[in-house]
């Protein structure tokens, strides 16, 4: 079994449309096995968007995943990494395909609603950022 890293973002926990993303998730046989809210500060949006750190586009997209709740989630599913991409869409929504969370719910290429873990390596590194092993249910 997988596992991937998803967030539901500021944009879409504000406009109340977790549960329509946790629906569509269930709807496609992934499995979540951990979730939390949470408010992140500046500083945990920078450490967890590390990476990104020298892109043109990191204090925007920092600034943006700290200006409200969103909800972590920690999926599970077989090959869930490339299932649950192919469930978001593009990152860019207008590239998006229908019936893709992005396609059907984002605003702009930053406030596209959900972020997923790109590779199992990301996943170990997104998911441990915000779970220890005690809060996934196996």
């Amino acid at each position: 079994m997988q596992q991937t890293l998803s967030i539901i973002k500021p944009d879409g926990v504000k406009r109340g449309i977790i549960g329509e993303v946790i629906k569509r998730l269930e709807a496609s046989g992934i499995r979540i096995v951990a979730m939390k809210m949470l408010h992140l500060s500046k500083a945990q949006a920078e450490g967890f968007y590390s990476v990104h750190r020298e892109r043109p586009f990191f204090q925007s997209l920092t600034d943006f995943m700290s200006s409200g709740p969103v909800v972590v989630m920690v999926l599970e599913g077989e090959d869930v990494i490339q299932k649950y991409r192919t469930l978001m869409g593009a990152t860019d929504y207008r590239k998006a395909d229908e019936g893709t969370i992005r396609k059907d719910f984002a605003t702009d290429i930053e406030k596209n609603v959900v972020h997923g873990s790109d590779a199992p390596e990301t996943a170990a590194f997104e998911i441990g950022y915000f779970f220890n092993r005690l809060e996934i249910v196996h």
